[in-house]
């Protein structure tokens, strides 16, 4: 059956093409698009395990758009921020890793906020859903390794009261709900 030409490929389309190509084609298309952007090659270091800090690439896109340098005119942008950390989920997703990437990107949140006085009740709201999505992370590590990670939740919870806009309490409200949800599952 032939597509019509007004209909995008997917990825069904896109994976029959890939069964016509031999290994020296398929090594060719991943450098082409190895080549053609960072992104790609921070997904292939991180998913090939290549590089001695797989989530570099990923921290600086984070710190890029969640704490830019205002004085450069740099943009904020929530969901690229998000993005990066969706992009490692999708090369590797690590629990420890989305942990790692999940905290910094609270810490570079409060750092900007810190550093200037923004009040923007849509990045206050996404930094308290990604606070959330941290202690989640951290909470479904192993009991061993948790420990350093709560501490730097911790320490990013208490920059909360700095802020106004209520981040404070809903940050507390978040910890003490994940503290009495670990502790009824001990």
């Amino acid at each position: 059956m032939v597509r019509s030409k007004n209909i995008s490929p997917t990825w069904s389309d896109v994976r029959a093409a890939l069964l016509h190509f031999d290994r020296a084609g398929l090594l060719g298309l991943v450098q082409d698009l190895y080549t053609a952007s960072k992104d790609n090659q921070a997904f292939l270091h991180a998913r090939l395990g290549l590089g001695h800090d797989q989530l570099q690439p990923f921290k600086a896109s984070i710190s890029n758009w969640i704490c830019p340098d205002i004085m450069k005119n740099q943009p904020i942008s929530v969901s690229k921020a998000k993005k990066a950390i969706a992009d490692y989920k999708k090369a590797i997703g690590r629990p420890d890793g989305m942990a790692e990437l999940s905290i910094f990107y609270c810490e570079e949140a409060f750092s900007f906020l810190e550093s200037c006085s923004m009040e923007d009740e849509s990045y206050f709201v996404a930094l308290i859903r990604m606070y959330e999505r941290s202690l989640e992370f951290v909470l479904s590590l192993p009991p061993a390794e948790r420990a350093t990670y709560l501490e730097r939740l911790d320490k990013v919870r208490s920059r909360g009261r700095h802020v106004g806009w209520g981040v404070q309490d809903e940050l507390n409200s978040l910890w003490y709900a994940a503290a009495l949800d670990e502790h009824q599952s001990e």
